[in-house]
């Protein structure tokens, strides 16, 4: 074994010593204060992360968890990612039954070894080791000890000892051993104090530990973990990842090492870039060649995910993409990169964390938590944003995905912060636009045209790109809240551009929308863009709220009803105004003909859990409203004419 790694075995050993003599884990121990609200309890965990070297590291987790309820088999799971980065070189496992009694000890043959697929990369270089005691008698408790070695320091692990709701902590600690010369970074939220450090044969100890955590509820439109729980994050200044050396103790220098891994693969071979000249040389307005280039990039390759080796962060080259008309995000954001510096035009490889539900990063912690590549381009006066992955979106269009959030965009001189297009009130819109016909066996035939734009096309654009028409009817037939109902036709049309459009129409004949009982008509005028969720009011609110998204809907609706009908109850106008939103709407019987008017506007922002009442308050105006009913009665004189 070599030196270097006596000590951190020594200290982890140890450890794992420690908390074995101190094992008895049997349920009654557990305070009740922690099993309130919990489907499992961490009863002991410690994790140590051991700088070796800028190439190496070692980690071992050690931790026990007892299982309450079969809500809580999914913390009895283990699941250990391994590639070329980094070995599982041990896993140790353990049953117990609810009074501490070892049931079963793991044993090698038991561990699955699999290769991990996401779906859709042609190529995977990473294996998972899983493993499950499979028991059903509850409470039951596991306890599991891995260790990691990591052919890299570019990443730390992160400690946060509950990383989902409704798990208690009775005690857990984090580790981090460096030699005396190497500094660590870290970031901590919602923890008191400062790690205690010691110093013991030239290396540094760093230690974090909490106890006796109850367990969290999670609640809607609560913020990031970190603000509701203990979490710490971990960085390296100095790293090596393979051949390349980096640091990481400002956004620059992780932007230099970025640059570094692109180096050298912008070259394009000479048919392409014939071709690019071809394609723009006679355009004088660079927004437009941008965009033919963007459309030339889109129509001529295809993502296709490929995780290999160092290719986790470095992009194929130019040339790969050329031939062979596929790449990764990486891969193609770095061949549009290089199609625009044949034409002449400046670009930034840009890295960014995607997902339509992926909180930002946390920007004053400079570290890799991104996981997507976009292409920034910066003009004079503007900025064009490119989606290299899609062969479908409009260039200068983010969208949900990736809109509205920090990213770090690379120069020459290293890594910027700057923030992608931000989607708004504004810009998320959805206006409606319905003539109905209700018949006398209550029969409503709709026809209704809708423009969404913004990220309120997000998920049409996606339906209509990706499946055929046969596909969408089925889609259509599960969204709207009728009984019964058929979708007569219907088409869309999309308008590109920065702020892409989606145009609507829909033919639909409904069964029994209103209710006919002797001379009254009972109807909902909302038909179609009803509210469908309430809050439950909540005294104890612990966390603040955080809406991530503001739009703006408008439905104008016009109903021709049989005839010879008179109001006789009619919700009365409503126009509320909230700091989470406003809300209006109207209805009028004139000619014959239903009018109903709807506004609604829902605002972003953070708001103190103190409002949450406030906005359990709107959004119940909002759902009442929404299903008001307009009583409609027939007309005495009417029926007289008819019978005479």
């Amino acid at each position: 074994m070599p030196r270097r790694l006596v000590f951190a075995l020594f200290i982890l050993m140890s450890g794992v010593q420690a908390m074995a003599n101190d094992g008895d884990y049997a349920v009654a121990r557990i305070a009740p204060s922690l099993l309130k609200n919990a489907d499992a309890v961490l009863r002991a965990e410690e994790l140590w992360f051991e700088v070796i070297s800028l190439k190496e590291a070692v980690q071992r987790h050690h931790y026990v968890i007892t299982v309450l309820n079969e809500n809580g088999d999914q913390w009895a799971r283990f699941l250990e990612y391994y590639d070329q980065w980094q070995d599982v070189s041990s896993i140790q496992g353990y049953l117990y039954d609810a009074f501490g009694n070892q049931v079963k000890k793991l044993k090698p043959k038991d561990i699955e070894d699999i290769k991990t697929t996401d779906g859709y990369s042609l190529m995977e270089d990473g294996r998972v080791k899983r493993h499950d005691f499979y028991c059903k008698t509850y409470p039951y408790t596991i306890e599991y000890d891995v260790q990691i070695r990591c052919k890299h320091t570019m990443f730390f692990p992160t400690w946060a000892p509950q990383s989902d709701e409704k798990l208690s902590v009775e005690k857990s600690q984090v580790t981090i051993i460096c030699p005396e010369d190497y500094e660590f970074r870290y970031k901590a939220y919602n923890y008191p104090g400062d790690p205690v450090v010691t110093a013991k044969s030239k290396k540094r100890l760093s230690t974090w530990a909490v106890k006796n955590l109850p367990a969290i509820l999670k609640e809607v439109y609560q913020p990031p973990l970190q603000e509701i729980t203990t979490v710490v994050l971990f960085g390296p200044t100095d790293f090596q990842l393979g051949d390349y050396k980096g640091r990481m103790t400002n956004w620059s220098d992780l932007g230099k090492f970025q640059n570094a891994l692109n180096r050298g693969r912008d070259v394009l071979p000479d048919n392409i870039k014939a071709k690019v000249h071809q394609l723009v040389d006679g355009i004088a307005d660079e927004k437009k060649k941008i965009q033919v280039l963007y459309e030339y990039m889109q129509k001529n390759t295809r993502y296709v995910s490929i995780q290999l080796g160092i290719g986790g962060w470095q992009p194929f080259d130019a040339a790969f993409v050329a031939s062979k008309s596929y790449g990764d995000c990486k891969a193609l954001s770095n061949y549009m990169y290089s199609l625009l510096k044949e034409a002449g035009i400046r670009s930034c490889y840009t890295l960014v964390r995607a997902g339509e539900d992926e909180q930002d990063i946390t920007e004053v912690f400079p570290s890799d938590q991104f996981n997507h590549v976009i292409l920034c381009v910066p003009l004079k006066a503007d900025t064009i944003w490119l989606e290299c992955t899609s062969q479908t979106l409009p260039a200068g269009y983010m969208g949900g995905f990736t809109g509205n959030r920090a990213a770090l965009a690379m120069d020459e001189n290293g890594g910027t912060l700057v923030r992608t297009p931000r989607y708004g009130l504004n810009e998320n819109t959805e206006l409606t636009k319905i003539r109905a016909v209700l018949s006398d066996d209550a029969t409503l035939q709709i026809k209704a045209e809708s423009v969404y734009k913004g990220m309120q096309q997000d998920n049409l654009h996606r339906l209509i790109n990706r499946f055929p028409k046969d596909k969408i009817k089925e889609w259509l037939h599960r969204q709207f809240d009728f009984a019964t109902y058929d979708i007569n036709d219907f088409n869309y049309v999309q308008e590109n551009g920065p702020l892409p459009a989606i145009n609507e129409w829909l033919d639909i004949t409904v069964s029994n929308y209103a209710t006919i009982t002797g001379k009254r008509i009972f109807i909902v005028p909302n038909m179609m863009t009803r509210a469908d969720t309430k809050l439950a009011a909540d005294t104890a609110r612990h966390y603040d709220i955080q809406v991530n998204t503001a739009y703006r809907m408008i439905d104008t609706v016009e109903i021709e009803l049989p005839k010879g009908y008179a109001t006789e109850a009619m919700p009365e106008d409503l126009s509320v105004d909230s700091k989470f939103g406003k809300y209006k709407c109207c209805v009028i019987l004139k000619d014959n003909k239903l009018l109903y008017y709807r506004s609604v506007e829902r605002y972003s922002g953070h708001f103190p859990a103190t409002d949450y009442n406030d906005l359990v308050k709107f959004v119940e105006v909002v759902y009442k409203a929404d299903h008001n009913r307009v009583v409609l009665v027939k007309n005495e004189k009417q029926d007289d004419k008819k019978a005479f």
